[in-house]
């Protein structure tokens, strides 16, 4: 399992970036109306190729959570010998885990097939996030508002391709279903109607958080009919820039977006001031939030200009939910992250009744040597089906030894 990512400490930094001059921001080159882009697609979560400054190639996760460009590691921006105009310190719950955090204007992100000049990018003082890690691939840093509002951005999840329409050359074609979205402090909203495990129905106000990889958020403090369900477990639900962040996880009756109804899907439900939410210090209100895991389940077109977002259901859409069969929560290390070390082991599963132990890294899941796979597939074996037998090698401190358990669906 790899943890949910959530950015909602960086809601509250005011856009940094601002232009009158037509040709800084992003452009599709040579007066093109779209182009494509090959994605990655990790834990949900869409990572695009980026060069920084004409000279660093990386890879970002396309956000529409977030307001401005972020680098993960300051160590890039140093090679490059990029100057800081200005200092943040951005603290977690409680005001602890205070991360710091530089501004450097007037950098160059670009794209295949698109020119972008003059961004500001926010770049972290620690990576908080270990990204690489914990999506096993190298990526680096985080787009977010600045494309979506320069373009007509389109996810096709199963093709793994991002498009991007220059405004006024797009078409929604007849397929493709309309849900009104509110853009408030450059963030996206929508309506959307969520049935609890009690029945009680709510037309819940939902951030649409592309760079989270959970399937969907709702907080309890929000309204009275979102109650965590009675099967539930407690546990680490996701990492923000002040660390980790702790609740419940539920399974709901159903989630509805428009005429498409997504049968008990997984939610989580955070604990109270485990993160810094809008909710509580920005000024837009909101029940929760929908993520990776539901919108990978539709080819997805944001219209930030005209307020709109367009669904088409892909082959996942009617794809079971789970959580975490295994109980465990794998880290991708080394220098080729092909070495892969258990980083927690949930309360009360099989796997910690088999003893797998935090810090034991696996040699073979059934038999497989995993050293040649990489970190989707691990946690893909690792979260198959309920019921499926797990015969894992495991080294532990220059041993090697032996565990086997029964993948089981806790909710």
């Amino acid at each position: 399992m790899v943890r949910s990512f959530f950015l909602f400490a960086l809601f509250f930094f005011p856009l940094l970036v601002g232009r009158s001059q037509n040709n800084l921001g992003f452009t599709i080159k040579d007066g093109k109306k779209k182009v494509q882009i090959p994605i990655e697609l990790h834990n949900n979560l869409i990572v695009v190729p980026v060069v920084l400054n004409g000279m660093l190639p990386l890879k970002f996760i396309v956000d529409t959570g977030v307001r401005t460009a972020i680098l993960t590691q300051k160590t890039f921006s140093d090679i490059l010998n990029l100057t800081y105009s200005r200092k943040y310190s951005i603290a977690g719950p409680g005001g602890e885990n205070i991360v710091d955090a530089y501004i450097t204007n007037n950098v160059s992100l670009d794209l295949p097939g698109v020119s972008g000049k003059g961004h500001a990018l926010l770049v972290l003082d620690q990576d908080m996030l270990e990204l690489r890690n914990y999506l096993g691939s190298d990526v680096h840093g985080i787009l977010g508002y600045e494309m979506f509002s320069r373009f007509i951005v389109a996810v096709d999840y199963e093709k793994k391709v991002l498009t991007l329409y220059a405004p006024g050359k797009f078409r929604k074609k007849r397929k493709y279903q309309k849900l009104d979205m509110e853009i408030v402090d450059t963030k996206p909203f929508i309506y959307a109607e969520v049935e609890m495990s009690s029945g009680e129905k709510l037309n819940a106000r939902l951030l649409v958080d592309s760079g989270a990889s959970h399937g969907l958020m709702l907080e309890p403090a929000s309204n009275p009919v979102i109650v965590v369900p009675e099967k539930k477990v407690s546990t680490v639900i996701g990492r923000g820039i002040g660390g980790e962040i702790l609740g419940k996880v539920g399974r709901i009756n159903q989630l509805k977006l428009g005429s498409y109804k997504l049968e008990e899907p997984i939610a989580n439900f955070p604990d109270p001031n485990s993160y810094i939410d809008s909710l509580k210090l920005g000024t837009t209100f909101r029940h929760g939030s929908i993520g990776g895991e539901v919108l990978s389940r539709f080819t997805t077109i944001y219209n930030f200009s005209r307020e709109e977002l367009y669904l088409k259901k892909n082959s996942s859409l009617k794809k079971k939910y789970y959580y975490n069969l295994s109980g465990l929560t794998i880290k991708a290390k080394g220098s080729r992250l092909n070495v892969f070390e258990v980083d927690d082991v949930r309360d009360q599963t099989e796997a910690k009744k088999a003893d797998v132990r935090i810090g034991d890294q696996i040699i073979s899941i059934n038999g497989l040597k995993v050293s040649t796979l990489d970190l989707n597939i691990v946690n893909g074996l690792l979260n198959s089906k309920p019921g499926k037998r797990i015969k894992l090698e495991i080294n532990r401190s220059g041993q090697k030894l032996k565990r086997e358990f029964i993948l089981v669906s806790d909710i």
